[in-house]
């Protein structure tokens, strides 16, 4: 019984963890692709076509991010299933 509770403890610890840094890490890309959109805005040289591409790019790592974060979510939630008591 103290084994599955120390468990359960240290498996909340762990996603917690993980969510704190996950967010840290999404403030810091949304920040960065701020920055990224206001020095694409201010170079001429950049077509508009490569901005859209730039801007697909940006939006299939977002997607990435997105898949990546439920896959770790969905990998806790059967962590937690393993030792809910019958």
């Amino acid at each position: 019984m103290e084994t599955t509770q120390f468990a359960k403890q240290t498996l909340g610890v762990q996603k917690t963890i993980f969510d704190n840094s996950f967010n840290a890490i999404v403030m810091a890309q949304e920040q960065s692709e701020k920055m990224f959109h206001g020095y694409m805005e201010k170079l001429p040289w950049v077509t508009d076509e490569g901005k859209q591409s730039l801007q697909k790019t940006i939006e299939i790592a977002k997607q990435a991010r997105t898949d990546f974060k439920k896959a770790v979510d969905d990998g806790f939630v059967k962590f937690e299933e393993l030792f809910q008591e019958k």
